[in-house]
């Protein structure tokens, strides 16, 4: 079966089209200082998979533009294969959502552990760096279509909060101060300006 159709010159594709996986046996040069495998490591290889996904689904080059919350499940140990697993979860005008899902596995026991799970947001570009028009999706099942839900209920809600963050908020006041201190775990050391004193909220 075709993976993707063409309707009054809009690209269609499915998710099937998009899959990407990419596993990695863990070696001590990957580690930090604990002995576990570095995050910072992980999250190149995950970087990487979303790239290869959204470029293989769009036909575009694709950069990164945002990471909706990495979560760190379960440490990896060295010695694990790490597998990477990715898909297009949402397609806008030039941006696609891609879903990675992180397992590592021990080798010798065959226990297989749910390490991590991340959203990329990526953008197509042209040849010429402009932003390209990404094709959009099929979604086959009810699974496919959970997943183009809940990336859009995100995308809300990072739209929300970015609109949320433009409000005129009084930083100075006290009511923001009190809040602060007793609700967080903080403490709040401001130079007057005036006098150039440490004023200390307790």
């Amino acid at each position: 079966m075709n993976t993707h159709t063409t309707t009054d010159k809009m690209i269609y594709k499915t998710v099937k089209s998009s899959l990407v996986t990419f596993s990695q046996l863990m070696l001590p040069s990957h580690s930090n200082f604990s002995g576990k495998i570095h995050g910072g490591f992980i999250l190149s290889l995950l970087d990487q998979i979303a790239f290869a996904c959204a470029s293989k689904y769009s036909g575009k080059y694709c950069v990164t533009a945002s990471v909706d919350r990495v979560d760190f499940l379960t440490p990896v140990e060295v010695g694990e294969l790490l597998t990477l697993k990715a898909s297009v979860n949402y397609v806008g005008r030039t941006s696609i959502v891609v879903g990675i899902r992180v397992e590592s596995q021990n080798i010798q026991s065959g226990e297989i552990k749910h390490c991590n799970s991340s959203y990329f947001t990526m953008i197509c570009k042209e040849e010429n760096g402009e932003k390209a028009e990404a094709p959009k999706l099929i979604l086959k099942n009810l699974n496919e279509v959970r997943r183009f839900y809940k990336a859009l209920h995100r995308k809300e809600e990072h739209t929300n909060a970015k609109e949320q963050v433009k409000d005129t908020i009084d930083y100075k006041s006290q009511e923001l101060i009190d809040n602060l201190l007793h609700n967080h775990w903080v403490k709040i050391e401001l130079e007057d300006t005036v006098s150039k004193s440490v004023k200390v909220h307790k």
